[in-house]
């Protein structure tokens, strides 16, 4: 699903006309990010929680030179789905 599909999605969910629920989702967006910065978690009631997780710094391979090259270490953020929604989706 896109931006503009969830956008849409919002809108005729809540009545909100779509420029109120693109509002809503970019506030929502906004909110999500600065608080896994700050926390490095969020919880998302019946969905799971974002994490951040370090990834360690390793050797690659460019696909296209076959060359080795040094893959910097960096943070990703990883979903863990809850109970409730994995139980929904098997």
């Amino acid at each position: 699903m896109t931006q503009a599909e969830l956008v849409a999605f919002l809108a005729n969910k809540t009545g909100l006309p779509k420029s109120k629920a693109e509002e809503a989702f970019k506030a929502l967006c906004g909110i999500i990010k600065d608080d896994l910065k700050k926390d490095g978690s969020v919880k998302l009631p019946g969905i799971g929680s974002l994490k951040i997780q370090q990834r360690a710094a390793r050797a690659g391979r460019n696909p296209r030179t076959g060359q080795a090259i040094q893959v910097p270490a960096r943070k990703v953020a990883k979903l863990q789905a809850s109970d409730a929604l994995l139980n929904e989706l098997n």
